[in-house]
């Protein structure tokens, strides 16, 4: 979370929260007023974006003659957004809070802030999981994960452990192994500054960081105490904790992993807790259709082990999606990448200028909180930065955005919950995110024609999209505009939705590809979920 001068720092602890609530109350510093050309700033938030043992008040902030507006929906606030009327707003339950100024029809820079409300509970143990860190330069990436470490105290405090997933580094095959020197100098910087004095960290094994020696040598042993083939376990405040080797994982890992498993599994001590299990690769069949998975037999050696949470990066595949968590006879979870993310391949996607273009990567960065509690492990989605950014930054590939971020410790999605207690067998009926239980709710239409035609730069006519709404998250768009008099096909495409940026725009503005001179056009538009429920069809002519 970036610290705005404004805005106080969110805090994990308890016995902190009095004296930030009390801050919360005082009159909020303004910025200077803006002239009427001007867009506003930023407005300011009393309560910083993070994690909360009680209910918090946020008052928000501008300049005179401002008015804020305010969603709790994660969309961009409009001039239809309730206005803020100077009465705190009561935070009660985890969510992302935006605002905006406007003065008079100017809107001003949007502002998100992520909230998690655990009212008083105290977990077991804490893990930041993250993983494709991709780092190669040091002036180029430390302001960037100085503001990813910001996030991560600011949503766990100081964490028991800290997994890096796989990918440290970015090289391919081109002697980098180097490399590992400057993530393990990035991240002790980052543990010094931030006093997390008693944080471990554990690495596992990734396709992009060299050779095993390499990465043995840029780090300390503790960091990854492997005996030679890249695996290990270990254990997290009493919680058991395993890192596999997928980009080599043999049958004598596999006989090693399920001995561990068995043993763990067997000690009265671990009952009701969960074994974290990292590994760089997804198992496949299970998250995300298990795109870019590794060996079969991991799934099969993780079967008989409910109570194992395997946590894998390598695709960079969004923690946006609901299914970037499966359960079947474990619960495999995505974790994402801090570098960029990734949406599914196949769809066009609307860049920051409004164009459209054929996307599937954004530079999102992403991790996630697990807090374990007895009997149940809760996982949090985290946006280290969720800014409105194209993959190109002038012409050229880059997922290098520098901070400050608006969007940073925001929520990617409502925490996923994954029951550990009791037996096997009552552990596998509790899953709830099995392809049975898949969600079977199509997005809705909240206004009657949420379709209108519109102008761009070029004077070519638009057609701007309200958004639908859905019980988990609207993934794309089907879009169909042909003339009304010929039938001839003006554009036909699967138009993602931009999900991946928080916040998430109110409305798409599609440009077409011909003049606004009064020809009619008939456009129709369906919206679609991450598991493929549509919505009723809307049509409008457009001219």
């Amino acid at each position: 979370m970036t610290n705005h001068p404004t805005r106080p720092s969110p805090v994990y602890r308890h016995a902190a929260l009095s004296a930030l609530l009390a801050v919360a109350l005082l009159p909020v510093a303004l910025p200077a007023v803006a002239s009427p050309h001007e867009m506003p700033d930023a407005p300011t938030f009393s309560v910083g974006g993070g994690r909360y043992e009680q209910s918090v008040s946020v008052q928000l902030g501008a300049a005179p003659g401002e008015t804020i507006r305010y969603t709790t929906d994660g969309t961009v606030p409009t001039k239809a957004s309730p206005a803020f009327a100077g009465k705190p707003i009561q935070v009660t339950q985890d969510m992302n809070l935006t605002a905006r100024a406007f003065k008079g029809n100017q809107p001003g820079v949007v502002s998100s802030e992520g909230y998690l409300i655990r009212k008083g509970e105290q977990p077991l143990a804490r893990f930041m999981i993250m993983s494709d860190v991709h780092v190669g330069n040091y002036e180029s990436d430390r302001k960037r994960w100085a503001s990813y470490f910001d996030t991560i105290q600011n949503v766990l405090g100081s964490p028991d452990a800290i997994l890096s997933n796989g990918d440290m580094i970015n090289d391919n095959w081109n002697g980098r192994g180097q490399d590992h020197k400057i993530v393990q100098r990035i991240f002790a910087e980052n543990l010094e500054r931030k006093g997390m004095s008693g944080t471990e960290v554990f690495l596992s094994y990734g396709n992009h960081d060299a050779t095993l020696a390499e990465l043995r040598a840029g780090y300390p042993q503790e960091w990854f105490p492997d005996a030679g083939g890249g695996y290990y376990r270990t254990e997290v405040n009493g919680v058991p904790m395993i890192t596999v080797n997928t980009e080599n994982y043999s049958i004598q890992q596999g006989s090693w992993l399920r001995e561990q498993l068995a043993d763990i599994t067997a000690d009265p001590s671990y009952r009701d807790l969960p074994v974290i299990v990292q590994g760089h690769r997804p198992a496949p069949g299970t998250v995300m259709d298990g795109q870019q998975t590794s060996n079969p037999r991991l799934t099969q050696d993780l079967s008989a082990f409910p109570q194992a949470i395997y946590f894998s990066g390598h695709s960079h595949l969004n923690l946006n999606d609901p299914r970037s968590i499966h359960q079947k006879s474990f619960t495999a979870v995505n974790d994402s990448s801090s570098s960029y993310i990734e949406i599914d391949h196949g769809y066009q996607m609307l860049t920051d200028e409004g164009q459209l273009a054929n996307r599937f990567e954004t530079p999102t960065a992403q991790g996630v909180a697990v807090e374990v509690y007895p009997g149940r492990t809760v996982i949090n989605r985290i946006n280290f930065n969720a800014d409105l950014h194209d993959i190109y930054s002038g012409g050229q590939w880059s997922a290098n955005w520098q901070p400050p971020y608006l969007s940073d410790g925001t929520l990617a999605g409502r925490p996923w919950e994954v029951n550990t207690s009791g037996d096997a067998k009552k552990i596998v009926e509790g899953f709830t995110y099995t392809d049975a239980r898949r969600n079977s709710t199509a997005p809705a239409w909240p206004v009657a024609q949420p379709l209108e035609a519109g102008t761009n730069e070029e004077g070519n006519l638009t057609l701007r999209i309200s958004q639908a709404t859905d019980d988990q998250m609207v993934h794309h768009y089907l879009v169909r505009v042909k003339r009304e008099d010929n039938n001839e096909q003006v554009l036909d495409t699967k138009l993602a939705n931009r999900f991946d940026v928080v916040p998430v725009p109110s409305a798409l503005d599609v440009p077409l590809s011909v003049k606004r001179d009064g020809t009619r056009f008939l456009a129709e538009v369906t919206a679609v979920d991450a598991q493929g429920n549509g919505s009723p069809v809307v049509t409008r002519v457009i001219k």
